[in-house]
């Protein structure tokens, strides 16, 4: 049986107004080899609705996995990448926000860069002269705050860990999706940490490959609530505190 090149797994909470569905239907008619595991993380609007409309549509592309309780992006993630390990074989595993800041076909080039030792490769919204990255300030100068706290709590010269557009090598996705993450939101970092573990600091740049983004656009409506900023270093503090022990 012939092996399909990518999976995706996109996270939903409450997404009805405001989730892509052309954009998604568009993406599913070109690439026949890519398949879109929605997760739905205990929405209580018409999301599954949405979703159910397209899985009968491309049904041997679109799959549909329903929480009954709303669990946080990170364990809806971590549920996705679950159920695709155990059931699917794909040569690569994506997650990939909801609202498609970043697109399915800039997901899909990315996919490009995982090869050889690389089996990490994720998306950075840095702003350059021939890219076009939209974030509201307030976004922008909050994001760069926490994402200068998580490079120093980590070690490691990452620009944007946090961006919602990661690719991984199944074999590497299996180890780091080995167990639930501890924080909602955060997870991304504790990805990281489990990387550094698995190959070993000194080594940990051959296999990770930050990419910057050709086109990122910020969506309004965020699933975040601004009192997580607070939160946030209280969350930083629990994961730096267990992966460095």
């Amino acid at each position: 049986m012939h092996k399909k090149t990518l999976a995706i797994v996109i996270p939903c909470y409450n997404e009805a107004n405001r989730l892509p569905v052309k954009s998604y239907k568009s993406f599913l008619n070109k690439a026949r080899d890519v398949s879109i595991f929605f997760i739905n993380d205990g929405s209580s609007d018409e999301t599954g609705h949405l979703i159910h409309e397209m899985v009968i549509e491309f049904n041997e592309q679109v799959h549909l996995i329903s929480l009954k309780k709303n669990k946080g992006k990170g364990n809806a993630v971590f549920e996705g990448f679950h159920f695709v390990l155990n059931n699917h074989d794909f040569k690569k595993i994506a997650f990939l926000d909801a609202d498609l800041a970043t697109s399915l076909e800039e997901c899909y080039q990315l996919t490009n860069y995982v090869e050889g030792k690389i089996s990490l490769v994720f998306g950075s919204r840095i702003l350059k002269l021939d890219n076009n990255i939209k974030r509201k300030w307030y976004r922008f100068f909050f994001g760069r705050l926490v994402a200068t706290a998580i490079s120093k709590s980590l070690k490691l010269s990452l620009y944007d860990s946090q961006c919602g557009c990661k690719i991984f090598d199944p074999s590497l996705a299996d180890k780091i999706f080995v167990e639930p993450f501890l924080s909602k939101w955060l997870f991304d970092v504790e990805i990281f940490f489990r990387a550094i573990k698995i190959y070993g600091r000194k080594n940990i740049k051959e296999h990770i490959k930050e990419v910057p983004l050709n086109e990122w656009v910020d969506t309004p409506d965020s699933r975040v609530s601004p009192w997580y900023f607070f939160r946030l270093w209280l969350d930083l503090y629990k994961i730096s505190k267990k992966y460095k022990n």
